[in-house]
């Protein structure tokens, strides 16, 4: 398939593919995905090899948030039963991050609800790094708080945070249809904040809440212009109580091309399966590491994911390896300065402003709600949490 080589070529070259190519793995037929996977994977194994990074969520404040995010069980007006409570002590926070560390966890992800962090939280989350960082000095910590106002991103730093995360979630163009309590160069002015402040940036996209093909590839094309140096896809778990709770749209075969852009897009950074991987690619879990080389492990946010041990045992069922806190994640030349427009070794070539094609939305499938657990467990109660 012509253009599976042309991608390859260009992924083990870093060269961004044109938006008609990204299109076109978008519409490869079900007949085709093994050999779209097969040909991403390769990509993949280039500059990362067979390595899977394990990151841990610790949701240090959960629910009540301001903001009006269609696809948030935490959103404002929410009816969802999710966990809610304010923040957890340090402490609370550490023993939660043991959890995941002892897991195989790399990286230890501190998210808290709300439109943005006051200097006050930002206080509270930089007792609760320098608490994991104490106990696991190894250990990134990456913090997601939301909207950064000015000088935080540098608290954070010299408190020992590693990363930052803050995701585009959509297209700018319909961004407005998800969310307007606040706007999409909002999200991209706090993760350039964090760039600046020398955090390693973490954004990424949620697949599946009902926008068309141009806009995904739209979204990971804004990401890589940002260069962060993690891309974490989400697919929408569709929470009852919320806006998008009849919004299942996506299929294991969908999500598996989704991902395969991406790769094609983001060849060396580090591509993480994020949350609804279980609700929507099933049995077809394994197969998506030939792509990504990043997951959570456990439970996410406000929903369960499946036990610890079970992804343990899938990453070497599936013949990958859990990647070691000694071992570098990201390619050695992504922390070089480079010319060009920075998205290519050296100079660079126009990247690819073809016009796009825009598939009809694909129908809803059968909502699966037997699938989505609300999380009960760690963070925030007295139960062990799941890693």
């Amino acid at each position: 398939m012509d253009l599976l080589n042309t991608l390859v070529d260009k992924g083990l070259r870093r060269e961004l593919p044109t938006r008609d190519e990204a299109l076109a793995v978008l519409a490869t037929s079900d007949e085709e995905l093994l050999d779209v996977v097969a040909a991403a994977g390769k990509v993949r194994r280039q500059w990362f090899g067979r390595r899977v990074k394990l990151n841990y969520l610790v949701n240090l404040k959960s629910g009540l948030c301001p903001e009006d995010c269609s696809y948030c069980s935490q959103r404002l007006g929410s009816k969802a039963e999710i966990l809610k409570y304010t923040w957890i002590k340090p402490d609370e926070a550490e023993k939660a991050a043991a959890a995941g560390v002892a897991g195989g966890a790399k990286r230890v992800c501190l998210v808290a609800s709300g439109r943005g962090p006051t200097d006050r939280d930002v206080d509270r989350v930089s007792k609760t790094i320098e608490a994991i960082k104490g106990q696991h000095e190894d250990v990134e910590v990456c913090a997601c708080l939301g909207l950064l106002s000015e000088g935080q991103a540098e608290r954070l730093r010299s408190a020992g945070a590693d990363a930052y995360n803050h995701n585009l979630n959509t297209s700018e163009a319909t961004y407005g249809d998800i969310t307007t309590t606040h706007t999409y160069a909002d999200r991209v002015d706090t993760v350039q904040q964090a760039q600046a402040a020398g955090l390693s940036a973490c954004s990424g996209l949620i697949a599946g809440m009902g926008e068309t093909d141009a806009d995904l590839v739209d979204v990971v094309f804004s990401l890589r212009e940002l260069d962060p140096d993690s891309v974490p896809v989400n697919f929408l778990i569709p929470m009852e109580g919320t806006p998008l709770a009849k919004d299942w749209h996506l299929t294991p075969q969908r999500c598996l091309r989704i991902l395969a852009m991406v790769r094609f897009v983001c060849p060396d950074v580090e591509v993480r399966l994020a949350g609804g991987r279980e609700v929507h690619l099933r049995s077809m879990q394994p197969l998506a590491l030939n792509l990504v080389n990043s997951i959570f492990l456990g439970d996410y946010l406000t929903s369960e994911g499946q036990a610890g041990q079970t992804d343990l045992d899938m990453i070497a069922d599936a013949g990958f390896e859990v990647e070691g806190a000694e071992t570098r994640t990201l390619p050695g030349h992504r922390s070089e300065p480079s010319e060009g427009c920075g998205s290519h070794e050296g100079g660079c070539a126009p990247c690819g402003d073809g016009p796009r094609a825009v598939p009809e939305q694909a129908e809803a499938q059968a909502a699966r709600t037997d699938l989505v657990a609300v999380r009960r467990r760690g963070a925030g109660t007295d139960l062990a949490p799941n890693a």
